[in-house]
């Protein structure tokens, strides 16, 4: 099974299979060990051995690790749903900034942005009310906002403009 991890702004492609773990190419000697009764694992890679500790942070694949004193965020998916991802990563830049419509009818509570500000992809652009739930309704990719047309207080339709996005 091969892993796409990226650690500390790197790409680390780690493989692992019946013969052992290839990190980047290069076979690796490793070992892990519990401490019983503790979070710490005791990782062994080419006779260097490390105390860490991982905690899952939320999203698929993502944790803090503390190794060694030091802490590292880390995100490790499997080669298929980093594949998907960047697909639709790529898929996402290619078609360009998408105007942020109503996902149902409701209320808006609160506009975010205004026009001018860059935004980027996951970005909170407003905040609206539906089925007595606010909802923060995020930009798909990044742009620059070139008109808001929702206003606070104002009931919207299943998708009315809500933002512009250039």
């Amino acid at each position: 099974m091969k892993y796409i991890v990226q650690v500390a702004g790197e790409r680390v492609e780690v493989e692992l299979d019946a013969r052992g773990i290839t990190v980047n190419g290069r076979t690796v000697q490793a070992h892990l060990a519990d401490v019983a009764g503790t979070p710490v694992r005791l990782v062994t890679i080419d006779d260097a051995m490390h105390r860490v500790v991982a905690r899952r942070t939320g999203g698929k694949g993502r944790y803090a690790l503390r190794m060694d004193g030091w802490r590292f965020d880390v995100e490790a998916l499997d080669e298929r749903s980093q594949v998907i991802r960047d697909l639709s990563t790529a898929s996402a830049r290619a078609a360009g900034p998408a105007p942020l419509v109503a996902p149902m009818p409701g209320l808006i509570v609160r506009v975010l942005v205004q026009p001018g500000d860059t935004v980027q992809a996951g970005q909170g652009l407003v905040v609206m009310e539906a089925m007595k739930m606010e909802n923060e309704l995020r930009a798909a990719a990044a742009g620059t906002v070139r008109a808001v047309v929702a206003r606070p207080g104002s009931a919207v339709e299943k998708g009315a403009l809500l933002v512009e996005l250039a």
